[in-house]
């Protein structure tokens, strides 16, 4: 019987990589659409009270949040227990609320600067009289838009 003879290696052939970009973008955009992106460290603790009614935000890009609770505890050292008011991501005092407003409304368009809504975002055990002097300087620069963030009540909660 004859042998046949291999007259070489025999080589691998190539990896076919004509789909690896359809496969990259489609991740791409997986990611892109369920992926949060969190615009504030949240240097206050906020448990929400409860609501018996609560109505949805209609465009989130249009919110402006200012949060109040009591320091979290790796800050509680430097700033105290007492309840804080946190603009984005540091603590301001109630003077600064007008500089914060403004501030964000220049970053909106001019059409959708008539909506903006600021959002107060309280802990339930923080002292009224917080929340009446930032409601009083937010009515001093025209951000009368205002949402207050609650949990809905309920049994599962």
């Amino acid at each position: 019987m004859a042998k046949f003879n291999r007259g070489g290696k025999k080589e691998v052939p190539p990896l076919a990589t004509t789909s690896l970009p359809d496969i990259v973008f489609m991740l791409l955009f997986f990611f892109m659409a369920t992926t949060q992106l969190r615009e504030e460290t949240a240097l206050v603790t906020v448990k929400l009270p409860q609501a018996s009614e609560i109505a949805k935000l209609e465009r989130k890009d249009l919110a402006s949040y200012i949060n109040i609770g009591t320091p979290v505890i790796s800050k509680q050292a430097e700033y105290g227990t007492d309840a804080r008011i946190q603009l984005n991501d540091s603590f301001k005092t109630t003077d600064d609320i007008r500089d914060f407003v403004a501030a964000e409304r220049e970053n909106l368009s001019e059409a959708d600067r008539t909506f903006m809504t600021v959002v107060i975002k309280a802990d339930e055990n923080v002292r009224m009289g917080i929340i009446t002097d930032v409601k009083q300087e937010l009515r001093r620069c025209s951000a009368l838009k205002i949402m207050y963030s609650a949990r809905q009540a309920g049994p599962e909660n």
